[in-house]
C-alpha cells in the first residue's frame, strides 16, 4: 500500500532526465525533461521539492540550470559531468509533437550521489524520470523508498517488482484497449499502475479496482509536458494528500490540460535557439524538413 501524508511540508524529489526542447520549426528552445517537469510543478503548486539531475559542462548545461533557478528549485542538486546535456529536437503539427532526436547525454544511466541518495531515502515521494537505471529502481524497491516511475512507451524495459507506483503511457485510438496493459504492469510486479492516453483520458488501477477519467476537450498548443504535469498533480493529490482516486486523476486530468495551453513543459520565455546549436544538428532536422 502507498503510504499517504497530508504534511504539507512534505520532500518530494524528482530523479532524472532533463533536456533542451528546441523547436526547429520556430528555431526556439525550452527546458524540459520529465523529472525536472515533474519537479517544477510541485514548486509552482506551492509543495517543496527538489530535483537531482545532471548537465554538461557546456553552454547548453548553462541555460538549463539558468531555467532551473529561475523555477525555484536550488540549481546546485544538479551534477555537472563532462560531456554534452540532453537535447530534444522536437517538431510540431497542429498542436501535437513529432520528435525528431532525444539525445540523453550525460543524462543516461544517471545515479545520484551517496549524498543525494541519503535525501531519497528520507523522502515522502521520490519520481524517477524517463530512462531511469535499472539499479536505481532495484535499490529504492529494495530501502522501501516510496516513489514512482514514467516508463512512457515503454513499459518492459525494467523490471518492475516491487515498484510503488507506475506511469506508462497507452494507445489513443479509441478502439483499443487499455486494460490489458494496466494489468500487464500489474501482472510484472507493479503495485499500482496509471496509464495516460492523450485525448482519450486516463486509466488508474490501484491494485483492486480500475479507475478512468477522460481528457479535458481543449485546442493545445503544446502538447508537450502535459504528461508530466498529469504526474505531479496526482502524486501530490493521492499519494501525499489521500485524494481518491477519482478526484486525483481530475486534478491531474485539469493540470495537464493547462500545460497544453502554452510552450514547453512549464510557463517560460522561450529562448532563441543559438545558430551554433542548430548548426550542431542540422543534418538531422534539414532532411525531416516537409517539402
Amino acid at each position: 500500500m502507498i503510504e499517504q501524508t497530508t504534511n504539507r511540508e512534505a520532500k518530494l524529489v524528482a530523479v532524472g532526465d532533463n533536456c533542451l526542447d528546441i523547436y526547429v520549426d520556430q528555431q526556439a528552445m525550452a527546458v524540459g525533461g520529465n523529472a525536472l517537469n515533474v519537479a517544477v510543478q510541485w514548486i509552482r503548486q506551492g509543495w517543496p521539492a527538489r530535483y537531482f539531475g545532471t548537465v554538461g559542462e557546456d553552454a547548453e548545461g548553462e541555460a538549463l540550470l539558468a531555467e532551473v533557478a529561475k523555477a525555484g528549485l536550488p540549481p546546485q542538486d544538479v551534477e555537472r559531468l563532462p560531456g554534452g546535456t540532453a537535447v530534444t529536437l522536437i517538431r510540431e503539427k497542429a498542436g501535437d509533437r513529432q520528435f525528431l532526436l532525444e539525445d540523453l547525454g550525460v543524462g543516461e544511466g544517471y545515479i545520484p550521489s551517496p549524498d543525494r541518495h541519503a535525501v531519497l531515502q528520507d523522502a515522502d515521494w521520490v519520481h524517477l524520470g524517463t530512462h531511469s537505471d535499472a539499479a536505481l529502481v532495484r535499490r529504492l524497491v529494495e530501502e522501501k523508498v516510496q516513489f514512482s516511475i514514467d516508463v512512457s512507451t515503454q513499459p518492459q524495459s525494467l523490471a518492475l517488482d516491487g515498484i510503488p507506483l507506475i506511469f506508462a503511457s497507452g494507445p489513443e485510438a479509441k478502439d483499443a484497449s487499455v486494460e490489458p496493459l494496466t494489468r500487464a504492469l500489474l501482472n510484472s510486479g507493479a503495485r499500482k499502475a496509471m496509464v495516460t492516453c492523450g485525448s482519450r483520458g486516463a486509466w488508474f488501477h490501484d491494485g483492486s479496482e480500475l479507475h478512468y477519467c477522460p481528457a479535458e476537450k481543449i485546442e493545445a498548443v503544446d502538447t508537450c509536458g502535459a504528461g508530466d504535469s498529469f504526474i505531479a498533480a496526482f502524486l501530490t493529490a493521492y499519494c501525499i494528500a489521500g485524494a481518491k482516486p477519482q478526484d486525483a486523476m481530475a486534478d491531474a486530468t485539469h493540470a495537464a490540460a493547462r500545460t497544453c495551453l502554452h510552450k514547453g513543459g512549464f510557463p517560460q520565455e522561450l529562448r532563441p535557439a543559438p545558430n551554433w546549436l542548430l548548426a550542431k544538428y542540422a543534418d538531422i532536422i534539414d532532411p525531416a524538413k516537409e517539402r
